[in-house]
Order: C-alpha cells, then sequence, then structure tokens
C-alpha cells in the first residue's frame, strides 16, 4: 500500500485545515487507518483511527471535539478534518495504513508526512 498525505500548511490559532491520504494497491482489510504525528523533539503519538470495516472512531483525548476522521472508500481516501487549531498542534502528521488503533508498530504502511504548522 503506498499513501500519499496532502493539505498540511501554516495557520493561525483558531483556523482549520483537511488533510487528506490517498491510498493505493489497497486490498482492504478489517483492520484500521490512521492518523499519527510527530513534534519536533517528541515521539510519535496516535491522533485518530478509524476502522476499514465501518464502526466507531477514536480520537487523542487532545484532540477531541477539535477533529474529525472520515473516510470515502470508493476513492480510498483518507481525511482529518482539523478545527480551531492551537500552537500544539503543530507536527509533521502521518497517514499510516494496516494496523490496530494506535499501536503505530503494528502499522504496515506510512505517508510521508504532511507539515501543520500553527502559531
Amino acid at each position: 500500500v503506498q499513501l500519499v498525505e496532502s493539505g498540511g500548511g501554516s495557520v493561525q490559532a483558531g483556523e482549520s485545515l483537511r488533510l487528506s491520504c490517498v491510498a493505493s494497491g489497497f486490498a482492504g482489510s478489517n483492520l484500521y487507518m490512521a492518523w499519527f504525528r510527530q513534534a519536533p523533539g517528541k515521539e510519535r503519538d496516535g491522533v485518530a483511527a478509524i476502522p476499514n470495516g465501518g464502526g466507531v472512531a477514536i480520537y487523542a483525548d487532545s484532540v477531541k471535539g477539535r477533529f474529525t476522521v472520515a473516510r470515502d472508500n470508493a476513492s480510498n481516501t483518507l481525511y482529518l478534518q482539523m478545527s480551531n487549531l492551537r500552537p500544539e498542534d503543530t507536527a509533521i502528521y502521518y497517514c499510516a495504513a494496516e494496523g490496530y488503533g494506535f499501536a503505530d508498530r503494528t502499522y504496515r504502511s506510512w505517508g510521508q508526512g504532511t507539515q501543520v504548522t500553527v502559531s
């Protein structure tokens, strides 16, 4: 599976961004697709994850109520709608596929990352 993210950028606090991740070579599974992020000097953390077969998405506590994850199965695209962004959301955001929840070591495929900067 190849993953290509887009939609990152620089915004002011309180503004919104939408990230997209297009998956190719995806055979489909009952595993998750997810967004992770890594800020400078910090570990990579799970942000949001959604099971491929439908079901309830999960979110990090820090983004609940502000971020929404969704997927379009027809186009194999994963989205992350980010609202009311805060400076602490600044990080490189990665799309991941074929894993479990926020267990990053279980994910088989990763995108190249897209930078989000909030000032």
